[in-house]
């Protein structure tokens, strides 16, 4: 999983002298080495399944992250990493971003492409972002699963160890999608949801809800889930 930053740097600030290769080793180690986080606001991860079959669904999310925003905000903000797959192999990541004018721009910029599912790509990815800083909760939206479910069912386990909360919300009816996003919500201790690409307030309700969690935590979708029934259906799935 590949962070899009343009901005950095091609080299390191310090390159070591030609044929010192212990120094060489620790200026490698140290360039890759994750960079602390200090921030009380919460982390989520917001990734979506980015192949043809998603061009409404892509949109319909589009419009209505920054509601999500706005529930997080009134918890006290919440900071967002778009993570979305499409194409041939092509799975990015984004910078966190703190505002959902952010996210707006970042997906603006994207549009979908024929291409298989990556799930696992966004669970390790996931995962490896919460062993550098805590990441509240990870948000996966799409419609199908073309890839091994024990491979998966692996990977979700790690995932719950690195203390994620995997929320799996589903376009359509396929059965072997809602047979994996059900079983790596539970491995998580996340939640699952349906909905219809034309039920815009049930996909709404969802991203809020997670939201409301990654924020506020238990305490935060407890909350939410005294105002709607998609935080109440989160909630009573979740240990």
């Amino acid at each position: 999983m590949a962070n899009e930053n343009k901005d950095a740097p091609k080299d390191a600030p310090l390159a070591p002298r030609p044929g010192n290769a212990d120094i060489a080793a620790f200026v490698e180690a140290a360039r890759n080495a994750p960079v602390p986080v200090k921030s009380d606001r919460g982390r989520l991860i917001f990734a979506l399944d980015a192949t043809m079959s998603r061009q409404a669904t892509w949109d319909l999310a589009q419009s209505l992250q920054a509601r999500m925003f706005q529930v997080a905000a009134d918890l006290g903000g919440l900071d967002v990493q778009l993570v979305y797959f499409r194409g041939f192999r092509e799975c990015r990541a984004s910078k966190f971003v703190s505002g959902g004018q952010g996210l707006s721009d970042l997906m603006a910029k994207i549009e979908v492409r024929g291409g298989a599912t990556q799930i696992g790509k966004v669970l390790a990815h996931a995962r490896d972002e919460a062993r550098r800083a805590k990441v509240g909760a990870l948000v996966f939206v799409g419609d199908a699963m073309e890839e091994k479910i024990d491979a998966l069912a692996t990977i979700a386990g790690q995932l719950a160890i690195a203390g994620v909360k995997a929320f799996m919300f589903q376009e359509g009816e396929d059965p072997e999608a809602a047979r994996a996003f059900k079983h790596i919500a539970r491995l998580t201790g996340g939640a699952y949801g349906a909905f219809d690409a034309s039920a815009a307030d049930r996909l709404e309700g969802l991203l809020r809800a997670a939201a409301a969690y990654a924020a506020g935590g238990r305490a935060g979708l407890e909350a939410q889930a005294l105002k709607e029934d998609a935080a109440r259906l989160l909630l009573r799935q979740m240990r």
